[in-house]
């Protein structure tokens, strides 16, 4: 014998909207044997970033530091991509696997540059333009938050 489910189409349409209020891809309610999960897809958008970061050189999976003096504009820099949302930064598919993109690289506009893990969703950041990357802020499986700066491609 079947059970006839009734959706309550409030329920969802609240939670789609607190979807939207929160800025989260996905959020679960249930009750007792009732669940509902209401789940988007956020465009991915490119904000200059405004804060000063720590600055770090990635080349051939080696961390350098950098002088602080050579980035003194880097609020004012065009082309700092930065973190979209809070999770793990990836600079490679895998973790035998070359990194999508090295400091001096020539890069095209679409290319990926890096994958973050958000609520274990793999998001590939894309290039917003073409040019060289010159400078990459985080190392490889690092825990990143919104805004912060990863990769500066002139």
């Amino acid at each position: 014998m079947s059970q006839e489910v009734k959706i309550n189409s409030d329920a969802v349409r609240s939670l789609a909207e607190l979807l939207r209020e929160t800025d989260l891809t996905e959020i679960e309610y249930q009750v007792d044997s009732l669940r509902i999960k209401v789940s988007r897809v956020i465009p991915q958008s490119v904000v200059p970033v405004i804060a000063q970061p720590q600055v770090q050189t990635v080349h051939d999976g080696q961390a350098a530091e950098t002088s602080a003096q050579q980035f003194d504009n880097l609020e004012n820099h065009p082309g700092v991509i930065e973190a979209q949302m809070v999770g793990t930064v990836y600079l490679s598919p895998g973790p035998e696997a070359s990194p999508f993109v090295s400091v001096g690289e020539s890069v095209s506009q679409g290319q990926t540059l890096f994958i973050i893990e958000a609520m274990k969703v793999m998001n590939m950041i894309k290039a917003p333009r073409s040019g060289i990357v010159k400078h990459i802020f985080v190392k490889d499986s690092q825990p990143v938050e919104y805004g912060d700066p990863i990769i500066i491609i002139d």
